[in-house]
């Protein structure tokens, strides 16, 4: 079977085991990896609390539009009122997410972030402290064993050269003998090539089995020495999986609004503020406030009178001038909007059927008037003096505003890093945007 070579130690790696010389670079690499799962974990929560953020955002525009075409919209009873519970459960679900999103960077991102700095020590000539202790501990408990290995292939390749040389003068010897062109002296030079060929055999023999038996009685040693390294870095994982498993938990904690008690109390209420409507009654008050229960000022005969003239005159004009007015305040306590009624709000249709497009939805944001987002967080306006960075690993942004680059980049920070980790630089080619401060390092 074919193997890699170990440039370090001369040696030529012939399998996949642990054992094999230069095989413990997994181990090794492993660690590293752990730091680079930690920066990949805390831009996943990242990226979740802007989740968060801007599906909070969007039920709170969402609760103010309706709301606010509710209340233009016809008011007949309780199952209108019972309306506006929706807007009022998706304020207070709106308020839910943004402490999610606020649980999710204030507590589960610092956490990760404290934890990878105390765990992981970055070098000044690169890599961290825990990845060149491991591989230090590996070269010293293998540099003994891989030593007397190298002797063991160079023996060995000294029997098989030997070996091979004897094949040869025997060889030779066998046909000179049917050669009568060869004179006794050419004779005896063949005979003594192959006596020193078969000495050479013997000798190089006896090296190999003895550098083998040399290597076999350093293995135990070498598998303990191994072995300790090996727990070390056991060690180290260890804390990180558990680390993770507590982190990964407490994010579940803070995403499940199941176990929230005033997220149960939100959908109680909506649902007794539509079970409290009721159809009967309302169909009942618009007949007393709006139909045949009205009272009527049937008309009469009457006489003839010259005050009575003057009074239907100055009515009939205070009514042309005030306009249609709906009023109305019944014994259920139920009153209208005093609101003129245009003929554009009188003639206004409302859809059957919700459609997500926004040239089919009569109500579209464009008839409510647009207010800035109070959930939008300010930006602080650093004044960081302008510093030259070097990328430490590829990124690739996740949003307009974010930059990307590749491992070894140069770029300028132009702001320090906020509360989240974030800062904000400038490509070379002018670009500004935010990205991770942690995946860069400042050059010296």
């Amino acid at each position: 079977m074919s193997g890699t070579y170990d440039d370090s130690l001369g040696l030529e790696v012939s399998s996949d085991s642990f054992w094999e010389v230069g095989n413990y670079k997994r181990t090794v690499k492993r660690i590293e990896d752990g730091h680079r799962l930690c920066n990949d974990l805390m831009n996943c929560i990242h990226e979740r609390a802007r989740i968060e953020k801007v599906y909070a955002q969007q039920l709170t525009e969402w609760a103010k539009r309706w709301k606010q075409l509710v209340e233009k919209g016809p008011q007949y009873g309780t199952v209108e009122k019972s309306w506006h519970a929706f807007m009022l459960e998706a304020e207070k679900v709106s308020e839910l997410h943004l402490d999610i999103k606020g649980a999710l960077m204030n507590e589960d991102f610092e956490k990760i972030k404290n934890w990878q700095k105390e765990a992981f020590h970055k070098q000044m000539i690169g890599g961290f402290k825990e990845t060149k202790e491991a591989e230090d501990g590996f070269r010293k408990a293998q540099k003994p064993w891989a030593k007397k290995l190298k002797e063991v292939e160079a023996s060995k390749k000294a029997y098989h050269a030997a070996c091979k040389e004897e094949k040869l003068a025997v060889s030779r010897e066998a046909n000179s003998k049917a050669d009568p062109t060869l004179n006794p002296e050419q004779l005896k030079k063949l005979q003594d090539k192959v006596d020193r060929s078969k000495q050479d055999v013997l000798k190089t023999k006896e090296k190999y089995e003895r550098s083998l038996k040399e290597l076999d009685n350093a293995t135990p040693q070498y598998m303990e020495n191994m072995e300790q390294v090996f727990e070390n870095c056991q060690q180290f994982e260890d804390k990180r999986l558990r680390f993770f498993r507590e982190v990964l938990l407490e994010v579940q904690e803070h995403l499940d609004l199941s176990t929230t008690g005033s997220y149960k109390n939100i959908y109680r209420e909506l649902e007794q503020n539509i079970k409290g409507a009721d159809a009967v009654e309302d169909l009942r008050w618009f007949r007393a406030n709006h139909g045949p229960g009205m009272s009527m000022n049937w008309p009469q005969f009457e006489e003839w009178s010259a005050d009575l003239n003057r009074t239907l005159s100055r009515r009939e004009k205070k009514k042309a001038a005030d306009g249609v007015t709906l009023t109305g305040i019944n014994q259920m306590g139920y009153q209208q909007n005093k609101n003129s009624v245009s003929s554009s709000e009188r003639n206004q249709s409302y859809p059957t059927e919700w459609s997500d497009e926004e040239t089919n939805n009569p109500f579209s944001s464009s008839d409510v008037q647009e207010e800035t987002n109070p959930f939008e967080e300010e930006e602080a306006s650093p004044t960081a003096m302008e510093v030259r960075v070097r990328a430490l690993y590829d990124y690739e942004g996740q949003e307009h505003d974010e930059l990307s680059f590749k491992t070894g980049e140069e770029l300028t920070k132009i702001e320090d890093e906020d509360e989240q980790g974030w800062c904000k630089g400038r490509l070379d080619s002018g670009q500004v945007g935010l990205y991770p401060a942690n995946y860069v390092e400042p050059i010296q």
